[in-house]
């Protein structure tokens, strides 16, 4: 039977991804959901969108963008190296890109620019970067920026007293939306967690990849998990360098 595996934030782990493709036993008939930031951070951003390129070829798979995926996404397009961007991850994203060819850079620019900002499935649960702050859903979203960088929504699931039902006036209207809700974006390594976190029906899946923590990959019928080794022990000669 077929699976529908949900994927937090890579950021250049390409070792890592590798090993939760294999943990989870992974195979074609499966759907994977990449919830975005697949770049900036370690040193194998360009072999993790080789990857995903050449896997979309053989099995169904959703790609969502990161605020890095956005930030790799206008210097493959421009050309033009933001220093806020190499600051935060971006420069071992140049450095993996250099000697690579103009038709490599070009597949993926495509692949970015084909990433979304986020998907409602037929049982409609949400996948999406970050979040968003309408109370009518992401699609009345006035600020596109949310889908990527908003932590509210995350923020909002944590504090949620578990007395109030569903059907409360105090219940807020985002959460309501949605059966279930998937996000990257905000390391659950901020709350001393090394696993994906839930909060009422939101699930945090970057578990902290960039940093000292795993990637983390979720079946999100079961809610079991598969997790990498510690990312920084995959890449000890870079550790100590400059982090997302």
């Amino acid at each position: 039977m077929s699976r529908t595996f949900v994927i937090g934030d890579i950021h250049g782990a390409y070792k890592a991804l590798m090993q939760i493709i294999e943990r989870a036993e992974v195979t074609d008939s499966d759907k994977l959901i990449f919830l975005g930031d697949f770049v900036d951070g370690w040193s194998q951003s360009f072999e993790v969108i080789q990857f995903l390129l050449e896997l979309e070829q053989k099995m169904k798979c959703v790609f969502i963008k990161g605020n890095h995926d956005l930030w790799c996404q206008q210097w493959l397009d421009k050309n033009m190296l933001d220093e806020t961007w190499l600051y935060n991850g971006g420069r071992a994203t140049f450095k993996s890109y250099e000697g690579r060819t103009a038709e490599q850079k070009a597949a993926h620019l495509d692949f970015f620019n084909r990433t979304q900002n986020y998907v409602i499935d037929s049982k409609n649960r949400l996948f999406i970067h970050a979040g968003f702050s309408s109370l009518h859903g992401p699609y009345k979203e006035h600020y596109s920026s949310n889908y990527s960088w908003d932590r509210t929504l995350w923020e909002m699931a944590l504090c949620m007293d578990s007395r109030i039902q569903k059907d409360s006036i105090q219940y807020p209207k985002r959460l309501k939306l949605f059966s279930e809700i998937y996000i990257g974006h905000t390391p659950t390594l901020h709350y001393d967690s090394f696993e994906p976190m839930n909060a009422v029906n939101v699930w945090n899946l970057d578990t902290g990849a960039a940093f000292n923590g795993r990637l983390s990959i979720l079946d999100v019928t079961s809610k079991k998990f598969w997790q990498s080794d510690i990312v920084q022990n995959l890449y000890p000669e870079e550790i100590g360098r400059n982090r997302v």
